[in-house]
């Protein structure tokens, strides 16, 4: 097979598809991999280091488009990408299409068969091509919060950890998932007084065996939510329905509560964000204010960490790449139901309930779409 990987060009996205050690293994099992020009220097990888794995060095994006049958990327294909797929060519990578109408028309329009990295499951019901990139931004949203939160961006002027005599940020984490969990970890170890909030009495239960009194667990319900919201200087949004929108659990009446220049953290925002009064930012313009509450939106956020998390999502989509290309995608979809469920369109038909769902588009089950 023909796997080609153009260079990210979303907003601040520095990370790439594949990496030297994933085009390796790709040459190895005998396939050719193309790569965009200086496709992987974001993340410090050099045309020479492709080379050296066995991949090809092409000058333009459209030639990868044009030619590849598989293109495996890292975010969504914007615009200009989107115009250059085609039937009968696979799409690798993450599309969060229950928040993006736009982004779904033109795939179905395109006929091609993509493949959702954040809709891939396992065995153990997890997500494993969505975890690697929740824990790094559940790791950063705590770091980013408290760049948000100094009075020069806006924010309270409220130090995470304080100092003697004076209490640290007070910290709510609505979601105890993937996101929330490393998001936790980091802020309490930054000394904030951290609670996560979780509708799952299961995963509190773990959370706290695992954590003891790092941090403390709340069940979230409406009050709960209120009244953590209300007393918090940094709220972090870390809910996450596979596929779907996520649900708008703050309000903007809501913002009427908090301490001015407190910060809300939406990590759901590729998602369409957790708060009402949230929309997607970019690494070069951040944050925004909506009635004194500092918003950090920002949509691709592990970009800022391009090369650990391009080392990282490279490990796990690796053994997935693979598959697609060693069996053909047909075959590794029919025995796989776990990548099958990464089935988000196929030749003109939306294959992936949750989307059609938010978007009121209908659906074909991916089972029957292998067939057309």
């Amino acid at each position: 097979m023909l796997i080609g990987c153009p260079k990210e060009i979303k907003n601040q996205e520095y990370r790439i598809g594949i990496t030297p050690a994933a085009a390796q293994e790709a040459v190895h099992h005998g396939h050719r991999v193309i790569i965009e020009q200086n496709g992987g220097v974001g993340a410090g990888f050099t045309d020479e280091d492709y080379i050296n794995a066995g991949a090809r060095i092409v000058d333009t994006a459209e030639e990868i488009f044009a030619t590849a049958e598989m293109v495996v990327k890292v975010k969504e294909p914007q615009a200009v990408e989107r115009a250059q797929l085609r039937e009968g060519q696979v799409l690798f990578t993450y599309l969060h299409l229950a928040a993006d109408r736009p982004q779904t028309e033109e795939l179905l329009q395109s006929g091609v068969t993509a493949i959702a990295y954040e809709t891939v499951t396992d065995s153990h019901g997890g997500l494993p091509l969505l975890a690697p990139m929740s824990e790094v931004a559940g790791r950063l949203a705590p770091q980013m919060g408290a760049w948000t939160l100094q009075k020069a961006n806006g924010g309270r002027g409220v130090l995470m950890g304080g100092v003697p005599g004076v209490e640290p940020a007070r910290v709510a984490v609505i979601g105890g998932g993937v996101v929330g969990t490393h998001a936790a970890r980091i802020a309490a170890g930054m000394g904030a007084d951290v609670t996560v909030l979780d509708m799952s009495l299961p995963r509190m239960r773990y959370l706290d065996d695992v954590f003891g009194n790092v941090f403390n667990t709340r069940y979230s319900s409406k009050g709960n939510l209120a009244e953590l919201v209300a007393e918090s200087d940094m709220v972090i949004g870390a809910v996450l329905i596979p596929g779907a929108a996520a649900p708008k659990l703050v309000s903007r009446e809501m913002l009427g509560t908090m301490q001015p220049g407190a910060a809300l953290v939406d990590v759901a925002i590729d998602q369409g964000g957790c708060f009402e009064t949230s929309r997607a930012t970019t690494h070069d313009d951040p944050i925004f204010d909506v009635d004194g509450i500092m918003h950090y939106c920002v949509a691709n956020m592990p970009g800022a960490v391009a090369r650990t998390a391009t080392l990282a999502l490279g490990n796990a989509t690796m053994p997935f790449m693979l598959a697609l290309a060693d069996k053909g995608w047909q075959q590794a979809l029919e025995e796989d139901e776990h990548l099958l469920r990464g089935l988000n369109t196929h030749k003109g038909h939306l294959t992936y309930m949750a989307v059609g769902k938010a978007l009121e588009i209908d659906v074909l089950s991916p089972k029957l779409a292998l067939g057309k």
